[in-house]
Parts: C-alpha cells; structure tokens; sequence
C-alpha cells in the first residue's frame, strides 16, 4: 500500500442523480471521471438492475450529467455537442436538443429539439412539454423575428459580448456569470418541441417545477422582482391551462411537491426568529379548501445533508414522494441520515448511520442512495430493515491500494452541556513518541458539518506526515437552531471553540508539535482563517481560501451578499457600520504575523476576490511574506468540481507552502 499522491483523486469515481424507473426494476444514475489529460470530467449515464444488483454503462457521450425516465424502458437526457467550425453567431442561437436512449441497448437517438434554451421540462399528460425557458430581457426574443431581424440581433449580441449592463441585485451568480434581468420563464411546448406560449411574466424566475401523479397539473416554485431579489418566493399551481398563486403567508420556501392528488407538501421557513439559517418546517397545502397547515411545529432538524467532502461531482435528489409519504434526508451531529414524514407530520426515521447519503430514490418502499460511509468514497446503497447495503464497488480499490487514515473521534462538551464534535487524523506512517506537524482544517458554511466521510484534501495531508484536525463549532449544521445561529457573534464563540479543539487535539495527541501548527480552511473556513492569524500567532503558515475579509465590501459586491452579509454580522454598511467592521479581519490585518497564502477564483461571485486581494495587500503593505494565487475560468466550487488540473495546482500550493514553513521552524 502507497501514500495517497496529490493527484489521486483522478482515479476516484463520482456518482450523482441516482433514479428509479417507474416500474421500479432498474435505476439509473450518473458516473463521473476525471480526464486529466483533457483538464475535464467525463460524465455518462448508467444503469442499475434492482433485482441482480448489476450496474452496465448507457451512455459515452462522456457530457450527460442529468437525465429523467420517458418511461420504463427509454431515458432522456441533454449532452452538449462540440462544433468549433460552427460560426460565433450560430452558438448565439437558441435551442436545446433532447435525446432518447433504450436501456436494452441501441445509439441514442434525436428526441426533440426545443427551438429555445429550457433549463428543465417535464412532460405532460397530453404530450405537451411544460418547462423552464431561458429568457433574457436585455435582448429580443428570437423566436419573434424574421430571418432578417434575427440576422441582425445575433450580429449585435456578437458585438456587444464583450461589456454587460447591470440593472438589479444580484447581478450576477456563483458558476452563472452574469444574470442582471435574465430569467427562465415558464413555457408550454408541443410534441415537437415547437414554443406554444409564456405562462409567466417576464420577471418571473422559475426555480422548481414539479409535476402530479397524473401529470396533468404541476406545482410550480417562482421569484418575480426587478431592481432586487426577495427572499421571500412564490408558491403557484399550473392547472393544464393557467398559472394559478397560492397564498403562502411570508414563506420562503425551499421544496414543493404533491403528497397526493389534492395535497401539496412544503419545507419552509418564514425567517422571523433565526433569519436565513433558520431550519424549515413542513407544512402542507390542502388544494381543495386552500388550507396551508404547519405539521412540525416543534421541529429543529436540519432539511438536507450538509456533510461536507471534496470527493462528490453532481448532486441528485434530496426529498422524493413515494405512496403520500415523503422522504428526505437529515444532517444529525457529524452524520446524514433518511427519514419519512406523512400528511399528520408524524416523521420516522428510515436509515441513521455513520456517514452522509447525498441522494436518494424511492419506489413503492424500495430505498436506494448514494452515500460515503466507512472513510470510503461514494458508492450505491440499498436500505434493508433500517441497515445500509453497499451495491457497487466503484471505489473500492483505494482501501486495497492506499493507506488511509481513520478520523477519530474527539469532542468537549461547552459550559451548557451542548458538545463541539470533531476527529484527528493521525499521519498515515504515525510512529507513537515521533513529533508531528499538524493542520487545523475548517470547513465552510458555516452551516455545514465535517463528518467521517473521505475528504482528499484532509486525507492527502495525513499521508504527508500531518496530524489533520477538524471540528464543528458552533454555527455549524446537525444540532438544531440555537447552535448554529452565530449572527452578530462572528469571530467570537466560533472562534474559542475552533481554538479550544485545537487545544484539546495537542493534549489528546502527545506527538503534535505545539510548534509546528498550520491552519487552512474555504469560504466561512477562509473567513475564520483570516479571523484567526489577525487573533494569535500560535500558527506558523496559514492558507485562506475563498474567503470573506470585508463584511462591507462583501455585502456590496457579492451575489449574496446584500442579504447575506446583513443578516450574519446583524449589521449593514448604514446601520451599523462599525459592527460590521468589528467583525471583518481586515480591521485586524496590522497584527498578522503569520505567512499566508491566500486561493481565489477570478469567477467566484460568492466570495469575490476582491476579499482576498484586501487582506493580501494589508498583509504586504505590513511585511507579512504573503502569496495570492488567482485561478482563472474557476468559481467557488474550486477545491470541489474545478478543473483537475486547477485542484492539483491548489493543493500543491498549499503544500509547498506548508512546508516551507515547516522547514524555517523545524
């Protein structure tokens, strides 16, 4: 058995999207690949025979990430297709191909072709297509030119790419670009993929579209704005012919769907008394006498998994209705879990074990998931008698090949009783009474959890000889409201637990260096980072990614900032400036000491990097030796879904760093 190498996750298998056919007897899901030749992901579509529990390839158009079932025999799914001898202004055209495979063999074949971009479809009853449309208000809408018109228009969405024109907040988004007055209008198509009509109005942006049992009438999830964006959505009924609105009384709503015929089933939260972290509710929506009822008053659960790993690529259905009960999954302490929940809000508990399921599929009680358990990577499980049954062995071969570092277990319990969990990895080639390096690991959200799920970054540092710690403190997910509401307390209570752990790690674990600690961590981890080195010195390096060093400037350039900002730091730019400054660690970048690298992505809008340009600068201008690496073409989701060949770089970044400051220290 070897060390893991930086660049072993090019080996690993992603899986995403996993779906029953109706019938039942297979699934299909999405398995992903690293090309690294190509610096890509190779995505294609497999499928799973429920009864042999065998797994055969579909698809090799190696771009299929989403698909939906036709019916029991035949999928759908969108690939994109490369053309470079295609003109600039032909790309600019807009429709969106659908193809049709059987999954008894056989090419895929040409199933229909919207004549405008549609971002999600759903097909009716009747055979028309209701979907989400791409609508741009800055431009004119193609399909109502003549050849002429549209001749010209694409001339001069050609020559004007190269500027935008903002006009709202936000304008733009993390992994979207640029978003200013651009929606995805609700639509009607015919069997032929031929536009029929709008059904919502041109500031209308359709977030879910989710049909009945009948496919005759689906509920539709919607924000209509201009100038800014509420937080507050729409709740609405397509009846076959109209857009109809329920009244959701101030809800932000986060899931919608048919429990049964008449009966609509809700996750959401009105935000009063926890504002946007608050943990939803479920509630349901009688259609016969428009009676929205909340079922779980009482409930403080966390409404997905947020076990967090930068060994996943795709995501997949986290809540599915089966026989008017309603799956879901759960985030408890350091675990993801799968619960039930009927029309009365009784809840029970499907699976509760060690790990995370990152989705899910129901049919007629069958449970199937993908999920990472047992320090190894994503795999397909059934659900038998409440007990996980691993299906695949996609991943398998990393427990026969590499040498992997178990997290331990360590935790204390705060002056309330409540406990901060968190694990130690020791060195993979650990040796009892040898001294060790060790890395302070913190994650992002900061509602998110570590659990013991595999984690390359964290895995590939132990095999580098470090004492890997990591923790959940408080604002983080899994243990209910109260613990996870840190608004106006950044930097404070989260940042005595984080150090608190650490303290605990260096009395549990005799071999740490006291010495030799780094820290790193991305997004809220970037955030307490930069918090951290302006606080003490007791770490010799540090590695701030993706983080947030300006409360100010972050809520006025970021895309969720004007609403984020305000609510975390319970201050804004005018009403509270100094509260807001009191909680940035900029305001503290005189007292740094410590050697930072900072890793931003040119195109994450949610921590711009404008945040770390700032602490950059500060720490130069105060001779701090400091380093920003810029990665271009990337977003936030670098460390998790960016191009390989970046994740490489960043890690390697991070490495020499580390041990280059290993080294002045030893």
């Amino acid at each position: 058995m070897r060390n893991i190498a930086i660049d072993d996750f090019k080996n690993y298998k992603f899986l995403s999207g996993i779906e029953h056919s109706p019938d039942g007897k297979h699934a299909a899901f999405v398995l992903h690949e690293v090309d690294m030749e190509g610096n890509k992901y190779l995505s294609n579509l497999h499928l799973l025979d429920v009864s042999s529990n065998e797994t055969r390839k579909l698809t090799a158009f190696n771009k299929e990430s989403s698909f939906k079932w036709l019916d029991e025999e035949n999928i759908l799914f969108t690939t994109i297709r490369e053309d470079k001898d295609k003109e600039e202004s032909e790309s600019l055209k807009e429709f969106t191909q659908v193809y049709k495979i059987n999954i008894h063999g056989g090419e895929a074949d040409k199933y229909i072709r919207f004549n405008k971009k549609v971002s999600a479809y759903e097909v009716l009853h009747n055979g028309i297509f209701l979907a989400s449309a791409y609508y741009d208000n800055n431009s004119k809408d193609q399909l109502t030119l003549d050849e002429k018109e549209l001749s010209d228009e694409l001339k001069r969405l050609k020559e004007e790419k190269d500027y935008e024109v903002l006009d709202e907040i936000p304008y733009w988004s993390n992994g979207n670009g640029f978003t200013s007055r651009k929606r995805n209008r609700l639509s009607l198509f015919d069997e032929k993929g031929q536009f029929i009509k709008y059904l919502t109005g041109e500031y209308t942006n359709i977030e879910s579209i989710k049909l009945s049992e009948k496919k005759d009438q689906a509920v539709i999830l919607s924000s209509t704005f201009m100038d800014k964006e509420e937080l507050y959505n729409e709740l609405s009924i397509f009846d076959g012919a109209a857009v109809i609105k329920l009244e959701t009384k101030g809800l932000t709503i986060s899931y919608a769907e048919f429990l049964s015929e008449n009966m609509l089933i809700l996750t959401a939260s009105d935000m009063k008394t926890l504002g946007i972290n608050e943990n939803s509710k479920f509630y349901t929506y009688n259609l016969e006498n428009g009676a929205l009822n909340l079922i779980t008053e009482d409930l403080d659960i966390s409404m997905y998994s947020s076990v967090g790993s930068d060994s996943r690529y795709g995501g997949g259905k986290s809540r599915v209705i089966d026989h008017e009960e309603l799956y879901f999954t759960t985030t408890q302490g350091t675990d993801s879990y799968i619960m039930k929940i009927g029309a009365e809000g009784d809840i029970r508990e499907v699976m509760t074990e060690e790990g995370s399921a990152d989705a899910i599929s129901v049919k007629d009680g069958n449970i199937l998931f993908i999920g990472m358990k047992n320090t190894s990577l994503q795999e397909i499980y059934k659900v038998e008698n409440g007990k996980s049954v691993k299906l695949t062995g996609f991943n398998d071969w990393i427990k026969d090949e590499l040498k992997l570092s178990v997290p331990e277990p360590l935790s204390y319990t705060l002056e309330d009783g409540r406990t901060i969990d968190g694990f130690v990895l020791k060195p993979a080639d650990y040796e009892e009474g040898k001294p060790y390096p060790a890395l302070l690991e913190i994650h992002g959200g900061p509602k998110t959890v570590y659990g013991s799920v595999f984690y390359h970054e964290l895995q590939y540092f132990a095999s580098s000889g470090y004492f890997v710690i990591f923790c959940n403190p408080r604002g983080s997910d899994g243990k209910g409201n109260d613990f996870s509401d840190i608004r106006g307390k950044y930097g404070d209570i989260d940042y005595e637990d984080l150090m608190n752990f650490t303290d605990l790690a260096l009395e549990t674990y005799k071999d740490i260096d006291e010495d030799l600690l780094f820290v790193t961590g991305g997004s809220y981890g970037g955030f307490m980072t930069n918090w951290i080195i302006g606080h003490t010195d007791r770490f010799k390096a540090a590695a701030s990614q993706r983080s947030i060093s300006n409360w100010i400037s972050m809520f006025n350039t970021t895309d969720i900032g004007y609403y984020f900002a305000d609510d975390q730091t319970a201050a804004s730019p005018w009403e509270n400036h100094d509260k807001m400054w009191e909680q940035s660690p900029l305001k503290y970048a005189d007292k740094v000491k410590t050697p930072t690298l900072f890793i931003h992505s040119e195109e994450d809008y949610r921590c711009w990097i404008t945040e770390g340009l700032q602490m950059f600068t500060a720490l130069k201008f105060h001779g701090v030796d400091s380093r920003l690496c810029m990665f271009r073409g990337e977003n936030h989701e670098l460390s998790r879904s960016g191009k390989p060949k970046h994740r490489v770089r960043r890690l390697t970044e991070m490495d020499e760093w580390f041990k280059k400051y290993k080294e002045l220290n030893q």
